[in-house]
This record gives C-alpha cells, structure tokens and sequence, in this order.
C-alpha cells in the first residue's frame, strides 16, 4: 500500500468520528455562541455577556450591607471548588495510579473493577447515597454517635459538596494517570537506580514528567465537570449556595436563554484558555526535565 493510498484510508476511517464531532460537538457550540450574542429578538448585542461581568446583588453580613459582583463571586466559588476538588483527587489518585500499574495482571483489574464499580450506578442515585450518609440523622453521624464522638454538621456545608465532587469524579483522574503509567518502560527506572538516583529522584526527575500527559488529562477530566456541576451542589449543598452551573440551570429555567447560553460561553472561554495554559507549562516542563 502505497502513501497515497494509506492517507485516503486513514481519511475514509476518521470520516464517521469527523460527521459525529461536527454535529454534537462543533454545532452547538455554534448555537450557544450564537444566543451568547443575540438578545430575545436574535439582534447582535454585547449585553448578555457585559451582564456576567457588571450585575451585582447587595449582601447582609450583619453589620454593613456590601455590593458585589453576583456572577464573578459564583463563579469564583465554584472555581475555588472544583481545584480543591481536582487537587483531593490528584493527591489520592497519582499514588494509586502508580500502585495499579506496578501490581501483577490479575490485581490491576481487581483494582480497576473497584474503581469503576460506582461509575455503573445512576449519578443521580450515588448522590443521594451521600445525602444519606453526610445528612445530620445520616448514617456518618450515627456511627459518631455510637463512638461518642459527638455529631458533626456536613451536609448543606461547602466540605459535603466536595465529597461529593471527589466521590463522582475520582475515576476520571486515577484512569488517565494509569493508562500512561501502565506504559513506562519498567527499564527506565531501573536505569535511573543504578546511576545512584534516589527513590525521591526517581519519582521527580523520571515518573513525573513521562506522566504528566496523564494527570493533564486527569486534571482536565475533574475541573470541568467539577466546575460546571449544578446537581451535586443542590443536593449535598442543601441549595443554600449558587455555583455556575445552578446560575446556567436557573436562567435556562427562567427562560433566559440568551444569557444562559452567555455565561455558558464565558465559561467555555475560561476553560479552554486554561487549558492552553496547563498544556504549554506541561510541554515546557517535560522539556525541562
């Protein structure tokens, strides 16, 4: 088979994943833009998305009442949740990862088969599962109780949307990170404790830098889930605070598709130059080590 002929099969073959990507991915991504910019009448206008940056609400803190920024403060808040969640599971996640890839076959998908186990269950019914177990009469607090180690207060608190975040979201890191480190060439390591470099090192200079396409992946995988959720936070959040996704949800509910679709973007727009960001300091880091 000539090159020619290779090129026009290796075309022919991403043809059905091209048409796939073109209508579900490439466009409704078009629509969501296209309603970003539009106003009810589907006229060209700036305003849906300088109302993200510009809308405030007054706040009751019990002694002054202070103006805020009412989209900027929520999404902040479900980005400083979703990092804290990403990072919880790279943490747990990157060792367990590394443990998987060095264990014998039959315990790698031992471990696999657990991993994925919850990911079989409805995502709807894995949630209430925690809002029975964080809830104040939950089972958490019944095992406190029978410890006599007192009661503690989780659910409708940021920490129980974390849980759940970590809970629903942890598979999508420690896959990724397992798949490229099941791949390293078990020679590498060897060579690198032979030339007198510590197991500190080995990690740092070795099985660090060969993962990171991994844990990019797995990072990428957690944040934008975990960032733009909205059911989690309604559920193990009691509803008593907004993130991005409740704010997309509330507008779609309203009706108000136009600026729905506008945070959406802004939203995808921030996503996507994080992730350039994240991608050019993982190759610069590579190179560098």
């Amino acid at each position: 088979m000539n090159n020619k002929t290779r090129s026009l099969v290796q075309r022919m073959t991403l043809t059905p994943y091209s048409i796939w990507a073109a209508l579900f991915i490439v466009v409704p991504l078009i629509f969501v833009a296209y309603y970003a910019f539009t106003d009810s009448a589907f006229r060209f206008t700036f305003e849906n998305v300088s109302r993200f940056f510009t809308a405030t609400s007054q706040i009751d803190d019990g002694e002054t009442v202070r103006e805020v920024h009412t989209y900027l403060v929520i999404f902040w808040r479900s980005l400083k949740l979703a990092v804290i969640s990403t990072f919880i599971c790279l943490v747990m996640g990157y060792p367990l990862a590394y443990i998987m890839a060095r264990a014998k076959s039959r315990t790698q998908n031992i471990l696999l088969t657990l991993i994925m186990i919850p990911m079989w269950m409805n995502f709807l019914i894995r949630t209430y599962a925690w809002m029975t177990i964080l809830q104040d009469t939950g089972i958490l607090n019944g095992f406190l109780s029978a410890l006599h180690l007192g009661r503690i207060h989780i659910i409708g608190t940021e920490s129980a949307v974390v849980i759940g975040m970590v809970y629903d979201y942890f598979p999508y890191m420690v896959l990724p990170i397992y798949s490229v480190m099941a791949k390293l060439d078990v020679k590498l390591l060897e060579a690198a404790s032979d030339l007198g470099c510590p197991g500190i090192s080995v990690l740092r200079r070795v099985i660090w830098p060969l993962s990171l396409p991994g844990v990019l992946s797995g990072v990428t995988m957690v944040l934008i889930p975990s960032i733009s959720t909205f059911y989690i936070s309604q559920k193990l959040g009691n509803g008593k605070f907004f993130l991005i996704g409740d704010a997309i949800e509330g507008q779609y509910v309203a009706n108000n598709l136009h600026f729905a679709a506008a945070i959406a973007f802004i939203l995808m727009v921030i996503l996507l130059v994080c992730m350039g960001l994240m991608q050019k300091l993982t190759n610069r880091r590579i190179i560098v080590a």
